[in-house]
């Protein structure tokens, strides 16, 4: 099946600034696809060359398999979600959502409908008469959604639509967002920074990196099997050491690393040999705690140490464990015998081999 979206070998040059560097993806019909990276990465620039704002320097972009390099943006099968929303504040709801219908000349009774249709999906029924002044953020994002939804796009572009809201209000707006996305069928294109926004909602991600994508895949992927040091420090929490490569057996190794451990890993990423410069990634739930070391038995990763901080944050918290020159950051259980752990109290840490990701030492975020 053609995707709805198809961006080729896609390249932007501000000057010498190279800003998007060769970047090829395709989206299927339907689904919500995210570009997450850091601030300045391009995923912006990509995102206002699809919607027609820029011209790529080089490279194509089709619609349902049709280029639309020579098409304004205006004429595009495309609508943009901004940050900003951009609602009107003199219009009522039932005005903006129907704002594009009417400059495309749709008649009252059709615009109606289409309007209550919209409304309905987004959950928002019977408020077409209110002002946006009345409105909550959530329900303001929703609406100016409901805007773009109406026109039927193939595609949505969503820049960052998050940002600006509360953290409560985020959290929750990432599954009304799914849940708009899939009651409308729409394919969706997010761009954000904020690897929780993408790992949530997204069926696909392409993590962004200096203009680059670092890797394609699903959130498990990403965060389990990352392609690279870039993605392993970039999506989600990580334990991360260096050093040298003291031997290697198959694809697991023995690194030496530059605080005085002997850690074992997995290699990913390209060949590694021994005497090589090496990045140990490992995640803070991989990590297990006990009181004894025998209770670690079986581990290949085996340290003491003492609870330097406790972080108490709900579900999420987290222990912090001092072990020599390094800090370690692990999972802390809400409850069982370490619900009671104290600064100061003496603990063992461990974990398997293969839950270390090991790439060769380079920029890491």
């Amino acid at each position: 099946m053609t995707p709805d979206l198809e961006c080729v070998s896609l390249t932007r040059r501000f000057g010498s600034a190279l800003a998007v560097d060769d970047v090829s993806f395709a989206v299927p019909n339907g689904a919500f696809f995210s570009i997450l990276g850091p601030s300045g990465c391009g995923k912006t620039t990509i995102m206002r060359m699809i919607a027609g704002f820029l011209n790529p320097s080089s490279g194509d972009i089709l619609i349902r398999g049709r280029s639309v390099l020579d098409t304004p943006p205006n004429k595009r099968p495309v609508n943009m979600v901004f940050q900003h929303l951009a609602l009107f504040p003199m219009m009522t709801i039932a005005e903006n959502i129907g704002y594009g219908l009417r400059r495309k000349g749709m008649g009252r009774a059709d615009i109606a409908r289409r309007v209550d249709e919209a409304l309905e999906r987004i959950g928002l029924p019977g408020i077409g008469a209110r002002k946006v002044d009345e409105l909550s953020g959530g329900q303001k994002q929703r609406v100016a959604i409901a805007r773009c939804m109406v026109l039927e796009p193939d595609v949505l572009l969503l820049d960052e639509p998050l940002g600006a809201l509360d953290l409560k209000l985020r959290e929750r707006m990432k599954v009304e967002l799914k849940q708009m996305q899939a009651a409308f069928g729409t394919t969706f294109v997010y761009i954000t920074h904020d690897q929780s926004e993408a790992l949530v909602m997204s069926d696909r991600i392409a993590v962004m990196n200096h203009g680059r994508f670092e890797q394609v895949g699903t959130g498990q992927e990403l965060y389990y099997r990352p392609a690279t040091a870039f993605v392993a420090g970039f999506v989600g929490d990580t334990n991360r050491w260096t050093g040298r490569i003291a031997r290697i057996e198959g694809d697991e190794m023995e690194i030496a690393t530059d605080s005085g451990l002997t850690l074992r890993g997995a290699r990913h990423g390209r060949p590694l040999s021994p005497g090589d410069r090496t990045q140990i990634f490992v995640r803070p739930e991989a990590i297990r705690l006990a009181r004894s070391a025998a209770d670690l038995a079986g581990l290949d990763n085996r340290l003491s140490g003492r609870v330097a901080a406790l972080l108490f944050n709900g579900a999420a918290s987290r222990v912090i464990v001092q072990a020599g020159a390094e800090e370690i950051e692990v999972n802390l259980p809400q409850s069982g015998e370490f619900a009671d752990l104290s600064r100061g109290a003496e603990l063992h840490v461990g974990w398997a081999g293969d839950q270390g990701n090991c790439f060769a030492a380079g920029a890491a975020p």
